[in-house]
């Protein structure tokens, strides 16, 4: 027993003496990079739509029932082509009416004509008075002008009554169809729209604070969404002078006259205006900004740690933004993983990945100067940060 209590007191008192294991401290890896001053040359991008240049919205010149449509969208028509067609009914029976009314009218004219020659005779045979000729020949003449209107109804209303068939007015291809059987619509309504052939534009829409210093850029790339590879050259056709009530943008259009053949109607495309920058600018991807209460700012990494820098923005450059305020040349910055950091938050850079050349983050060993390449993926902001 003696033994077994020496051995307890001996347990406890070396128990006793032990300190307390201390808490790892929380060290988070991250992707950062060094701020380098850069030229850029693309100061814009904006995303639009393929369209045809010229896109007709074809309406009936006369009102009524539509009866048949006899096309779909994406059909290819030919000039000519009858597309719709409206109930010829009532048309019909105003045809008729004009027609009655010019016979009634070339009744009336020869009667008025033969009236007119007997009465020429009786005064050469001095048996009426030259006022009663005279009121016969104004009678011939008010007949005569009687029979030019009703001719011209009746050629009008033959027009009216052809105009039940909407035909196109050139090869195309159907867009958009606004209105389907059985519709009653207005004389002019639009009802069918076609796209003709030819060249190719991209419809953009252009904030108001860059309308002035995008107006005169001659260089514009345009980029497309199915393939990313295939770029070309555009030129800015047209720019509204009216910005667009609900976008409060103002629509451009850039030709692109020489698209390829798998470049259709309504792809997605991207158009960056191009221009040369003497000045170096900041860069920093999209991933690398941090919302705070409705304010940009950015991760700087210093000593080890993190800390929340507000930052101004000047414009976009692809996936990068360039910085107007806030940072400066040298300083390291988080590119992924901002939204699970924290002021005081350790941080342990991470290796970056490039498809192109493996690149080493800012604050490597071995490596101060090196910089991140820009266009991070968005998927590996989080995952960077785990």
């Amino acid at each position: 027993m003696r033994a077994f209590a020496s051995i307890l007191t001996t347990s406890l008192l070396l128990g006793a003496c032990g300190k307390p294991a201390e808490k790892a401290e929380d060290v988070r890896p991250v992707r950062a990079m060094l701020l380098e001053p850069q030229k850029i040359s693309v100061i814009a991008e904006f995303p639009g739509e393929v369209r045809a240049r010229v896109e007709s919205r074809l309406g009936f010149r006369v009102p009524g029932k539509i009866v048949t449509r006899n096309v779909d969208v994406g059909a290819a028509v030919k000039r000519g082509q009858v597309l719709m067609q409206l109930d010829p009914q009532d048309l019909r029976l105003a045809q008729a009416q004009a027609d009655a009314a010019l016979r009634a009218a070339n009744s009336n004219l020869a009667l008025a004509k033969s009236e007119f020659a007997r009465y020429q005779e009786l005064r050469q045979k001095n048996f009426v008075s030259a006022a009663v000729l005279q009121a016969k020949e104004t009678a011939f003449q008010s007949a005569q002008a009687s029979h030019e209107q009703a001719l011209a109804a009746a050629r009008n209303q033959s027009n009216q009554a052809g105009y039940a068939n909407l035909l196109s007015d050139s090869d195309g291809v159907v867009t958009a169809i606004d209105a389907e059987a059985g519709q009653v619509v207005a004389a002019g309504t639009p009802v069918l729209r076609v796209a003709r052939p030819g060249d190719k534009e991209v419809v953009i829409g252009i904030p108001e604070d860059k309308v002035d210093a995008l107006r005169n850029i001659a260089d514009l790339q345009v980029t497309f969404w199915a393939d990313r590879e295939y770029k070309m050259k555009g030129k800015l056709r047209e720019l509204s002078p009216v910005a667009d009530p609900a976008t409060r943008t103002y629509l451009a259009r850039v030709s692109i006259p020489d698209a390829a053949q798998q470049i259709r109607l309504g792809m997605t495309a991207t158009v960056a205006f191009i221009a040369a920058n003497p000045n170096p600018v900041l860069k920093l991807p999209l991933s690398a900004l941090f919302n705070e209460k409705g304010n940009t700012a950015v991760w700087v990494v210093e000593n080890g740690a993190v800390k929340l820098v507000p930052v101004q923005l000047a414009t976009v450059s692809g996936n990068d933004v360039v910085i107007a305020s806030g940072v400066a040349a040298g300083q390291t910055v988080v590119t992924a993983g901002v939204n699970l950091l924290k002021p005081g938050q350790k941080v342990k850079l991470l290796v970056a990945e490039s498809p192109a050349a493996p690149a080493v983050t800012a604050g490597s060993p071995g490596s101060p100067g090196s910089r991140q390449t820009p266009n991070l993926p968005a998927a590996g902001t989080a995952g960077a940060a785990k």
